[in-house]
């Protein structure tokens, strides 16, 4: 990586750091989705994959009296979930790891729920599913969160947009490719706006008040407040889907 494009990438995750999420989303969504994994053993042990600060994490650990174990690549967000987990006294349900999501090293069937939410994408949906499936127990459940058009004809800008970034599917391709990589479907659930609301309330304050003559800021600022545009003008048009799968052989 350049000096430039260090800086940029020290100034995005800047612009990031303490913010209560790093994707779209909310507790309401994340309990929504939990019940939709349907019944888990007493004291289940669940993989966070792409944790960020570990606002799952910490709503999985306190609410299921589960084991979770929180990967990130990003160290920085793994001190702010270790310090939010000590707040809450849930120190011993919560181990943080630094792992690359495509490269885990835990054995076949070492977790009940493994969990991602807004993360997939940094690997590919269709990967995700393919890598993720043999980690989990025999009745284990895979919940995975995943943007995706929500009309058949995506205007020019939005898909102009999109195909800078990833590649998005509609609902309909991505219920295909689950059950085509062996899952059942148990439960689908488009998100709503406010979970957006959520995460990009608290990135425009910050945006707003951000020196951009800090290395790398001014670039960082332009991504982040034309993704914040993209989203109110085309809102309609894409937003991310939760997927509750389960391996069809279970």
């Amino acid at each position: 990586m350049t000096d430039h494009a260090s800086s940029v990438a020290d100034a995005f995750f800047a612009l990031h750091h303490g913010l209560p999420r790093q994707g779209p989303g909310s507790d309401d969504t994340t309990r929504r989705l939990l019940s939709l994994a349907g019944g888990l053993p007493e004291r289940p042990r669940v993989l966070d994959l792409g944790c960020g600060p570990g606002r799952a994490a910490l709503l999985l650990a306190a609410e299921t009296g589960a084991q979770v174990t929180a990967v990130d690549l990003h160290e920085p967000f793994l001190d702010e979930l270790r310090a939010s987990a000590d707040e809450r006294g849930l120190t011993g349900s919560i181990t943080t790891v630094k792992a690359d999501m495509a490269e885990l090293p835990y054995p076949d069937g070492s977790f009940d729920l493994v969990w991602a939410e807004s993360s997939a994408y940094s690997i590919g949906f269709d990967t995700a599913l393919r890598t993720w499936r043999r980690l989990l127990s025999p009745g284990g459940a895979l919940v995975v969160t995943e943007c995706e058009w929500t009309t058949p004809e995506p205007s020019a800008a939005a898909r102009a947009f999109w195909e800078q970034h990833y590649t998005l599917r509609t609902s309909e391709e991505n219920v295909r490719a689950a059950t085509g990589a062996g899952y059942s479907v148990l439960g689908v659930y488009p998100q709503p706006e406010s979970d957006w609301d959520e995460y990009y309330g608290p990135l425009a304050a910050r945006a707003d008040a951000a020196d951009p003559d800090v290395p790398g800021m001014a670039e960082a600022l332009a991504a982040t407040r034309e993704e914040i545009a993209m989203r109110r003008e085309h809102g309609s048009e894409f937003g991310y889907t939760g997927y509750v799968l389960r391996p069809a052989s279970s």
